[in-house]
């Protein structure tokens, strides 16, 4: 997802495994191509790019810092043996209750709690740490679908998401996970359709399908 609102940045690393997500998944395709780019970095460019990647969170109760956007960075990272990352503060809600926190997040569109077959879940099934995110291939194939050009980049909220799901009810997993080139193929041509002009950075042609 994308945050619009303005923020601000915390100038010191927060660590980690103290941050927690607000989703369920993530596509694992996305978080190697992250790690690959880290890796592909100057060696003497890692500062920079941390303080070029802040990752927008909100304070929620007990201090504890919610993440509402660049799961997929994060994770690389922690793979990556990154210890701390950067925040910018979206809000502070440390001081509600955690029921009234929660109520607030979703009603904000901060929470995704769905998981890999894209039912939603109680927001108690939310991992505590990056790293117990679970794969989901169609958010994978959502992302590889905007990369190649078969829809916009916008700031909706999980708007990728959206796109997953819209793949999810048209394109068998067995062929993302065996045929991903395929399964790619076939989703761009089902981007320019007219069933899916409802979604976010749709950049097809209306009437054709």
């Amino acid at each position: 997802m994308a945050i619009s609102n303005s923020i601000q940045p915390i100038l010191h690393p927060v660590r980690i495994r103290d941050l927690r997500p607000t989703q369920l998944t993530v596509g694992i395709r996305e978080v190697h191509r992250k790690r690959e780019q880290w890796r592909q970095r100057p060696r003497d460019e890692a500062g920079g790019f941390l303080g070029a990647h802040m990752i927008p969170a909100v304070i929620g109760p007990d201090g504890k810092p919610w993440i509402v956007d660049h799961h997929h960075l994060v994770l690389a990272l922690h793979l990556e043996s990154v210890e701390e990352v950067m925040i910018s503060v979206v809000a502070k809600l440390n001081h509600l209750p955690r029921k009234r926190f929660v109520a607030f997040m979703d009603a904000h569109n901060w929470l995704h709690p769905y998981d890999g077959d894209g039912k939603r879940r109680d927001w108690h099934e939310l991992p505590r740490r990056i790293d117990k995110l679970i794969d989901d291939p169609y958010r994978s194939l959502a992302g590889e679908v905007r990369r190649a050009g078969g829809y916009a980049k916008v700031p909706t909220p999980y708007s990728e998401f959206l796109w997953a799901d819209f793949f999810r009810d048209r394109i068998k997993r067995k062929l993302i996970e065996t045929h991903f080139t395929k399964a790619l193929d076939r989703a761009l041509r089902l981007a320019q359709t007219s069933a899916a002009a409802h979604l976010p950075g749709w950049a097809g042609v209306d009437g054709e399908d």
